[in-house]
């Protein structure tokens, strides 16, 4: 594709090949880009579009870790909810855990492995301790700083 583009220099295709990240010369593949790559003609004539996507950054994984219905982070909460505890992430930590993802290259799909190595143990041990209110996932924890997230206690009532 790059090649291709080599000797473009008009409209959008006016950048210098400097300027062009991966992401943008991917989104201008062609089906002749496809044949040079070295799938047959015959299967990309079957394709009615082709489409590109682009790697998740950050925000991203962010965003998918809390914002949809079926959230991780919500699925944990809930689940603490069923041990009155409360569960809360702070922003350092999902930006830790979504700059290990980028790390790994496994994008959002690799979010579940890591909040299950960070969540795992601690939903085990979390109903047996006595008194637990509320229990924050720290950047420390999520990198391996600490031991164990911030656990606040409720106070004993009498």
């Amino acid at each position: 594709i790059q090649r291709r583009l080599e000797g473009a220099t008009v409209g959008f295709l006016g950048k210098t090949k400097e300027k062009l990240t991966k992401d943008d010369i991917f989104a201008l593949v062609e089906p002749e880009d496809l044949v040079k790559y070295g799938l047959i003609p015959e299967l990309i004539g079957r394709l009615p579009v082709i489409a590109t996507l682009r790697e998740l950054d950050r925000d991203d994984l962010i965003r998918v870790l809390t914002e949809p219905k079926d959230a991780l982070v919500k699925q944990y909460q809930a689940l603490f909810k069923l041990d009155d505890v409360e569960l809360e992430f702070e922003k350092e930590a999902l930006e830790a855990i979504a700059e290990e993802a980028i790390n790994r290259k496994t994008g959002a799909r690799g979010l579940r492995s890591l909040m299950e190595s960070l969540m795992t143990d601690l939903m085990y041990e979390a109903p047996e301790i006595p008194n637990l209110k509320q229990c924050i996932i720290t950047k420390d924890f999520v990198i391996g700083k600490e031991e164990k997230p911030k656990l606040v206690y409720s106070k004993k009532v009498a």
